[in-house]
């Protein structure tokens, strides 16, 4: 256990062998996190604090771009949300749930993801000898260069100003693959 040092969003956990999942913490502004999920070509975005989240489904968008936010009928990951709970799942034993009140995420894979993910959730092969691998294939058993080599983002410490624009569905979808600080476009 450890405290998280950065205020950056930070790469969690991801499947680099078959990509089915990826798991980022967002650093947001006024120092609120998010959970950023991605399974299927379906993302959910979870705002613990907030007690609320935010699906997108890729594979159901049509070439006009209209509709970000879509059902999850026709998707192959499975979503419930309670009062104080959400709980996102898919069949290949991928699991990532949020207790709002608690403020406590989980994130639960199946023995069918052993030792093809990485992040700082570590490599989930049951060696505790290199849960602190950095992407680059090396150890540390430092903290800060550990938190810092899974970032995502580039940090500043000044906010850029944005001049800001009407948005259309087209600039959208592109704020969503590029813009988003989750996004892995951007």
């Amino acid at each position: 256990m450890y405290d998280l040092a950065s205020k950056c969003s930070v790469l969690l956990a991801k499947d680099f062998v078959h990509s089915a999942f990826t798991v980022i913490l967002n650093e947001e502004t006024r120092n609120s996190r998010s959970l950023y999920v991605e399974m299927n070509q379906t993302v959910i975005t979870i705002y613990p604090r907030l007690k609320i989240s935010k699906m997108y489904n890729f594979s159901f968008m049509e070439e006009n771009c209209q509709v970000l936010d879509q059902s999850l009928e026709n998707s192959t990951m499975n979503s419930r949300q309670g009062t104080n709970k959400i709980e996102v799942s898919d069949q290949k034993g991928v699991s990532v749930s949020c207790d709002f009140q608690y403020d406590l995420c989980t994130v639960t894979l199946a023995g069918w993801h052993h030792g093809v993910s990485a992040g700082l959730l570590g490599t989930n092969d049951n060696e505790a000898g290199n849960e602190w691998m950095v992407p680059n294939g090396s150890f540390t058993d430092n903290v800060q260069e550990f938190t810092q080599s899974w970032q995502v983002n580039k940090c500043s410490l000044v906010q850029k100003k944005e001049k800001p624009c009407p948005i259309t569905a087209k600039q959208n979808i592109c704020k969503v693959f590029f813009e988003e600080p989750h996004s892995l476009l951007r």
